[in-house]
């Protein structure tokens, strides 16, 4: 996918860098991803690392997809010249994902669960119906009002959207509060820094684009109503505690601190991405610990000149019970991919089971059937959950120093399941 080309308004919040040289294997991984992205637009996501890398890519014919796929290969198969098995285990993950990917490009056949397995380290798990039934009876006994849930839902958000023009005032104010939260909570590096632009036209709500040397740049998507409470969730996925935060620290500390130049570029669909996605999503209990997000969500509402809001502490149960539905998106993307059902059987079952309202259920839709992301789609849900059992596996005590972790390691999900599987 494209980077948005139109950001009408802007607002910053908040040198040069030496870029070491990369060590043969490092190199070779960058360059095997730059000259995959020239096959696969939008798989790198950001590149921070040597330019003269980037410029000689650049200048190459485009590479054949199998030679790729063999360049993968031998690359993995010189993992063992690597000291550090951490190190050893991501680079062998990170390269099976971009050798499929490869493979997949030249032709071969691979069977859509198991293209997901390879790309992310992880095999995802169909939920049942009853999970989101369940969740729609207690919104049910919630939301109030007269007639069907659906009308009842979609009066209730009318009532907590937030109108665009206050937007550029609000979405910075959040971001300093996250901010200060994650500076007492996990510490910041030196220097880094974000800007908040609002686009349209794109098929994810919030997009993190980090541009190296502490900075990134995060867009919000204004193509459907923005509720205050989701507002609160994205920006603090985007940002503080979430992919700034961790771009910015494992910057810090795998690139300059340990000159592991791997990790100065960042790719969409491999394991690296559903670590990512679950800490991002993760970070919402770190960014408004405690009751603190009802006092935050009532200060938002004044801010947004909201009148006849609902109760805060409501609406944040609300929220949460919708957040729960949003895993319905790995059964609609197993429907529409593995099972082959059609796109309007799909859309009805996330309007019918996951109480989506049609445009919000076509949105997900564009994202689930969109080429760079139909995979991607699962590492959200399947990512939350595989890390919060890894977080909920230590007392509560020690959960946000385990959390700083992720923001500065790199590890693999089978080695988060591994780590769970001893800890518990």
């Amino acid at each position: 996918m494209s980077r948005p080309t139109t950001r009408p308004m802007t607002t910053a919040v908040g040198g040069e860098r030496q870029v070491p040289e990369p060590d043969p294997l490092a190199r070779d991984y960058i360059l095997l991803a730059l000259r995959l992205d020239q096959r696969v637009p939008g798989l790198v996501d950001g590149y921070f690392g040597p330019a003269d890398l980037k410029a000689q890519v650049d200048l190459e014919p485009l590479a054949p997809p199998a030679r790729l796929a063999q360049d993968a290969a031998r690359l993995r198969d010189r993992l063992d010249l690597v000291d550090d098995s951490a190190r050893q285990r991501w680079l062998d993950a990170q390269l099976l994902a971009l050798e499929t990917q490869a493979l997949v490009l030249a032709g071969t056949a691979v069977d859509y669960l198991d293209l997901v397995e390879k790309l992310f380290d992880h095999r995802p798990v169909r939920r049942a119906d009853s999970t989101f039934e369940a969740i729609g009876r207690e919104l049910d006994g919630l939301v109030p009002g007269g007639g069907s849930l659906d009308a009842r839902l979609a009066a209730w958000d009318a009532r907590l959207t937030v109108p665009v023009d206050r937007l550029p005032a609000i979405a910075p104010w959040l971001v300093e509060r996250f901010r200060a939260t994650a500076a007492a909570t996990f510490g910041l590096p030196d220097g880094e820094g974000l800007r908040l632009g609002f686009v349209r036209n794109q098929p994810w709500s919030g997009y993190n684009w980090y541009d190296g040397g502490r900075r990134s740049r995060v867009d919000l998507n204004l193509d459907l109503p923005v509720r205050a409470p989701d507002l609160i969730h994205v920006l603090a996925h985007e940002t503080y505690p979430g992919h700034h935060l961790e771009h910015v620290m494992k910057e810090a500390w795998l690139v300059d601190e340990l000159g592991r130049l791997e990790s100065s570029v960042l790719l969409i669909n491999t394991p690296e991405c559903l670590i990512s996605e679950g800490l991002a999503d993760l970070g919402h209990r770190f960014a408004v610990p405690g009751d603190s997000e009802v006092a935050i969500l009532g200060e938002l509402l004044e801010r947004a000149g909201l009148a006849d809001t609902p109760d805060p502490a409501l609406a944040v149960r609300v929220a949460a019970l919708r957040r729960g539905l949003g895993a319905i998106a790995v059964n609609a993307a197993l429907m529409r991919h593995a099972d082959g059902l059609d796109h309007d059987a799909v859309h009805d079952y996330l309007v019918a089971v996951g109480l989506m309202s049609p445009e919000r259920a076509a949105k997900r839709l564009s994202f689930i059937e969109h080429p760079l992301w139909r995979t991607y789609v699962f590492v959200y849900s399947e990512g939350e959950a595989l890390l919060g059992r890894w977080l909920e596996s230590v007392p509560e005590d020690g959960r946000s120093a385990r959390f700083g972790r992720l923001l500065r390691e790199a590890p693999t999900p089978s080695a988060i399941r591994a780590e769970t599987g001893a800890a518990t």
